[in-house]
């Protein structure tokens, strides 16, 4: 049976198309590495590898071990990285799941400082339109934690990251981009730039405009979160933004009066890992950590 070194020497042999360079890279004698070779070529039964004088090539039997080869050194690589996470070591990959709207404003300076402690630890992130969304996949086992907006009777654990504020941007030339601040009930006679339905964000802006006595017309609607400030900027209308987000050029930022704001938080199925729970406390260090106002 093939070993994870042996198939190791094989994929590596293959990679440098040479023994010599290849031995030099594994630290190993070129004879040592051969007798390894010619071992895994009696399991596979037949010979793997072409010696030419300047290069080695795949016979048609290393071609269909090959692509398995590969495959199980990747499997063998995430297994160690998972042991090392779950031991709470600096490596692996941190799986977070957050919202399009997260990703653009929250977690980017969170992101950085992390890289700069974490340099060997990956991060993969899983977006979602929608806050439901986002909890369902919690619930489905898709990441190591989530951040997002505060969910409701979550039975897991939960740390509060501070408040967002949701602003209005307009364009530079808008009739109302005279000052600082707005009532909502000010813009009840715009189309607004909206978000899709489905979208969280859709939610928010239809929630604080009935709670103004107004329900919002349309001018256009988009999927992309980071494409409604830049709607608002080319003169279709008002949108409603995290505060945290980048805003492009041309725009004009209101703050609301009353201001409105969702609470934004950390969470997990049970008691976060060490690595879960080492980026939480980086979401929370400083002011600027997460990109909120306290």
């Amino acid at each position: 049976m093939a070993t994870l070194r042996q198939l190791e020497y094989f994929v590596t042999v293959v990679d440098e198309t040479s023994f010599t360079k290849a031995a030099e890279l594994l630290h190993v004698t070129q004879p040592a590495l051969s007798h390894q070779i010619r071992t895994l070529e009696r399991s596979a039964g037949g010979p793997l590898l072409e010696r030419l004088p300047r290069t080695v090539r795949l016979t048609p039997t290393g071609r269909a071990m090959l692509p398995h080869a590969r495959a199980a050194l990747a499997d063998a690589e995430r297994a160690r990285c998972a042991a090392r996470q779950a031991a709470g070591l600096e490596v692996g990959e941190l799986q977070i799941a957050t919202l399009y709207s997260m990703t653009l404003g929250v977690l980017p300076a969170a992101l950085r400082r992390w890289r700069q402690t974490h340099p060997d630890v990956g991060i993969r992130l899983f977006e979602h339109r929608h806050t439901d969304e986002l909890i369902e996949a919690m619930n489905a086992g898709e990441a190591d934690l989530a951040v997002g907006p505060e969910p409701s009777n979550w039975p897991g654990v939960t740390r509060t990251l501070g408040t967002e504020e949701l602003v209005v941007v307009v364009a530079s030339d808008d009739p109302a981009a005279t000052g600082d601040t707005i009532k909502l009930q000010d813009l009840a006679d715009r189309a607004w730039v909206h978000y899709a339905p489905g979208h969280g964000l859709a939610d928010v802006l239809d929630h604080a405009c009935a709670q103004a006595g107004f329900e919002p017309r349309i001018a256009v609607r988009t999927e992309q979160t980071a494409a409604a400030p830049a709607l608002a900027a080319a003169g279709l209308g008002p949108a409603l933004v995290p505060d945290n987000i980048g805003l492009p050029s041309g725009s004009h930022v209101l703050h609301l009066d009353p201001p409105v704001r969702r609470t934004l938080t950390a969470y997990t199925r049970g008691e976060p890992d060490p690595l879960a729970a080492a980026f939480i406390e980086v979401l929370v260090w400083g002011d600027d950590a997460a990109g909120t106002r306290r």
